[in-house]
Parts: C-alpha cells; structure tokens; sequence
C-alpha cells in the first residue's frame, strides 16, 4: 500500500480521467444527501491528499483529516496554506485506532480505509471506530470497492492484463476472496466487497445501514468517458444513468465503487 501511494499518483487521480470525476462528483451528491448542516465537523479517515478534505472545507465545514500516509498529510497541510481557507486539522492516524474522542464529530468520511485491510476484524474494527466518534445519529459513509471491479474494469474496460498478463490466472480468486495481491511493483492492492458483505460489516461495527448505493455503474463500459466528460449533455446522461440503476439489486455491484451511508444507533 505504501509503495503505490508512494507514486503520488492519488493526488490528481480524482480529476485527471472520466472515471475519476465520475467517482468524485457521485461520491460528492452521495455524502451531501446526509451531511449535517454547517457548521458541523467531519472526520475524512483515510482522506488521502484530501480532495474531499479540501472540498467540504470549502464548503464551510470544519474538517478533520487523518491518513496512515505522511505525504498525504503534508499535502492536505500545503494545499490548506495555498488556499487560504479555513485550516484542516490533519495527523497520522489508523483508521483502527484513532486520536479523537468519543462522540466528537458530527460525520464521518471513511472513503479509503476498507479498500486495504483485508481482515474482516480490521475493517470491522476501522467501522466501529467511526462510529465511536461520531456523535449519536451522526452520518458514517463507508466506500468499498466492488467485488467485480478487477475483472469489468480492469481486465474488459482498462486491459491491465496486457501490462499483467497474470491477471486472468488470479481473477477467479480474487472473487472468492476479495483479496486483491498487488500485480507488481506499486500497483494498487487491496480487498473487495459484495454488496451484501459490506452492509454485513456495517451493521456489525454497531452502525445502522440507511442506504447502500452503486457509485459509477456501467459508466466505465463505454469506452470514451474521457471524451464524454467534456460535453454537457453526454456528462449529464452518464450522472443520470449512475443514478437511475444505484440501488438496483442486480446491477449493484457491477460498477467499480459501492457506498453504505449509516448513522450510530
């Protein structure tokens, strides 16, 4: 995990593609459908470089951001300077064992952490902190990576095989198990859900699941979301049709990201 965030490839992930975009302005509409007004606090564990650190700042949240990565934080902590806007309180952390008391924030953004522990009690465990330091009907929203996503996109959208040919010896496993091995020097690794699996350890961390939505669907299939983000209308289909089909049992899993929005009991 440390070696791919090491490329510093996330910085700009989120922006330089269509599927990027995409993630991120679903991922946007998806948190404000349960965010508490502002000024309230919101956790971002995992946050990464913090562009939904940096975005709900902006919006006039107070933020708190922790990330297992140093250069994260040291990004999160340059670009707040640069934009002048209101400081981010941003550290090292685990998601496992956070520094930040009980019941101290108003939301929680756990939109990284479940993709690396690939141990059910870990993910358990980084669930239930979450909800340790939410305050009592507080938001948590928890992003997952689909199941099927290494076979959809990365082998039938992307082509990684070509770069990785043992692609296709491990993607059977891969969807036994959920655990993703890294394909080699900095690749991505990780652990992916079925949908039903992740409500399952939502609900085992002692959070209620209020909703469970598909974050891109299909939109990856198409092949030119490059070219579609660049002309409004197309740009407006690809939203509406990740919309239309985000709860649909049988499609659910077939985009690349899934989130569970609960709240502490």
């Amino acid at each position: 995990m440390h070696e791919h965030y090491a490329l510093g490839e996330e910085a700009d992930r989120l922006s330089r593609s269509g599927a990027g975009r995409l993630e991120f302005e679903r991922t946007q509409e998806i948190v404000l459908r349960h965010l508490p007004e502002r000024p309230a606090t919101v956790a971002d564990i995992g946050g990464g470089p913090g562009r939904y650190s940096l975005w709900l700042a902006s919006l006039g949240y107070a933020v708190v951001h922790r990330d297992l990565v140093s250069s994260h934080v040291d990004q999160v902590r340059a670009a707040g300077a640069v934009t002048g806007g209101p400081a981010i309180d941003s550290a090292i952390a685990d998601a496992r064992s956070l520094d930040l008391a009980d019941a101290s924030v108003d939301a929680v953004l756990l939109l990284g952490p479940l993709y690396h522990l690939t141990r059910r009690a870990d993910r358990v465990q980084a669930l239930r902190e979450a909800a340790r330091i939410v305050r009592p009907g507080g938001p948590v929203f928890a992003a997952a990576i689909s199941r099927w996503a290494v076979r959809l996109d990365g082998i039938l959208s992307q082509r990684l095989d070509r770069k990785y040919p043992h692609m296709t010896g491990m993607v059977d496993e891969v969807e036994r198990t959920g655990v993703l091995p890294p394909l080699g020097p900095g690749s991505f690794c990780g652990f992916t859900h079925r949908p039903g699996q992740l409500r399952a350890e939502v609900g085992s961390s002692g959070l209620q699941v209020a909703d469970l939505v598909a974050v891109e669907g299909a939109a990856y299939l198409t092949g030119d979301l490059d070219a579609r983000v660049t002309d409004e209308d197309d740009w407006a289909v690809v939203l509406q049709t990740a919309r239309a089909h985000e709860r649909v049992p049988e499609l659910m899993g077939l985009g690349s990201h899934l989130i569970a929005t609960a709240v502490r009991r």
